[in-house]
């Protein structure tokens, strides 16, 4: 068999690390963007409400903060297909009102702490209660303060200027360049980077930027960086350990920079894991404490480019948490949403799972909401001996998704 899970089925789950272990078990854990308006975030309340379960097993005794239709029978059904109970670190909510309740009572009554994912408005939880320095944690994820972070390293030529003057900027800048935006307002999976590669990237940008006019004050035009290798190189710190290097995947992208998930990385140079120590060891001696991964790009004078620090968790920190308890050889990380039959979108996830070569992470179920019609969607980490036979399996998988 090329794929399957190395534990036996009556094995606890292990991994090499949890969050409860960095962030104590007296904090609570928000994978969710905030309900308030984001125009650099528009992935929409379903995937912003399935993000939720995406970190729940590698959680620990951690309390998570998640969506109803994220913990439902069939999630059960996936996780007990691969051995694991289905986690019971949960406070579940179900709309913005009990999401926001949740993180009050947790904080106010319950006198935790929380742990955000991305920060929120001081109406929803007074600073006080973040269990990392809501300061120290935007402005580490500013991208406008990326040199600040990296040491004056490893930078991309580029600009900052304000949205006032970005018209007149920009007419001195020659195609191709990356656009973002310069504030604290967080991004994911793409979303808020523009690429222009042309005179129509960059009018579907600058209607972008008019959009959010009200809520960003700087722009970066950025050098569009011609990379051999993205890489996701991630680590984690605490006072107890110091910087713990979690290890490396490499990112897949399209040519707009729109993220396509994780897969496993070979011959990580190892001037790519030292820079990325060196940003680490920056936000560390800055007050961060927790996973992070950065963005490193290689072009093909092995020149490495930081072009994005992500002083948080991100898509692929499960699949390497978990990677022990994954079949030796080739791992990729990814999302499905079902495009028209979520009973037939479960039914060909679970097949695949049983073929020992599919992991479950997270699964988001459509038919929770009885009122309306919602996509199911999921994620996992494809897992076997090598590349080949994985992007086999993927491709009869998404054939049998998109039966009629």
């Amino acid at each position: 068999m090329k794929g399957g899970v190395k534990n036996e089925k009556t094995k606890k789950l292990s991994t090499t690390l949890t969050l409860s272990d960095l962030y104590g078990p007296d904090t609570v854990y928000t994978p969710r963007p905030s309900y308030g308006s984001n125009p650099w975030l528009t992935v929409g309340e379903h995937q912003s409400n399935f993000s939720t379960g995406r970190e729940l097993i590698i959680a620990g005794q951690m309390l998570v903060i998640i969506h109803e239709a994220s913990v439902t029978d069939k999630l059960t059904s996936l996780f007990n297909t691969v051995g694991i109970a289905k986690p019971t670190n949960t406070l579940k909510f179900k709309d913005q009102h009990t999401y926001e309740q949740l993180i009050q009572q947790s904080a106010y009554k319950d006198n935790k702490k929380v742990y955000f994912q991305y920060a929120h408005d001081p109406d929803i939880l007074e600073n006080k209660y973040y269990a990392l320095n809501k300061n120290i944690f935007t402005a580490l994820n500013n991208k406008s303060r990326l040199p600040e972070w990296t040491g004056y390293k490893y930078l991309p030529r580029r600009d900052i200027v304000a949205i006032d003057d970005f018209q007149k900027a920009i007419s001195k800048w020659k195609f191709p360049f990356v656009l973002k935006p310069g504030d604290d307002l967080p991004t994911a999976g793409g979303y808020g980077v523009m690429i222009c590669y042309d005179n129509d990237d960059l009018i579907k940008a600058k209607q972008k930027i008019v959009k959010a006019r009200h809520m960003t004050d700087t722009i970066i035009i950025e050098q569009k960086i011609e990379s051999v290798t993205n890489y996701s190189v991630q680590y984690a710190y605490s006072k107890n350990e110091g910087v713990r290097y979690l290890g490396t995947t490499e990112q897949l992208t399209n040519e707009y920079g729109d993220y396509k998930g994780n897969q496993s990385a070979q011959n990580v140079p190892d001037a790519v894991i030292q820079a990325g120590r060196e940003i680490m060891e920056i936000g560390a001696k800055n007050g961060y404490f927790g996973i992070a991964g950065f963005d490193l790009l290689v072009d093909k004078n092995n020149d490495i480019y930081a072009i994005d620090l992500n002083f948080r968790q991100n898509g692929s920190t499960s699949m390497l948490l978990l990677d022990s308890f994954l079949h030796d050889g080739y791992h990729k990380f990814y999302n499905y949403i079902s495009s028209h039959d979520n009973e037939q979108f479960f039914d060909v996830i679970l097949k695949y799972v049983k073929k020992n070569v599919l992991f479950p992470l997270a699964y988001y179920d459509g038919y929770w909401f009885a009122n309306e019609a919602v996509k199911s969607r999921f994620c996992g980490i494809w897992h076997g001996g090598d590349r080949g036979y994985i992007e086999k399996m993927e491709q009869e998988f998404l054939k049998e998704l998109n039966k009629n």
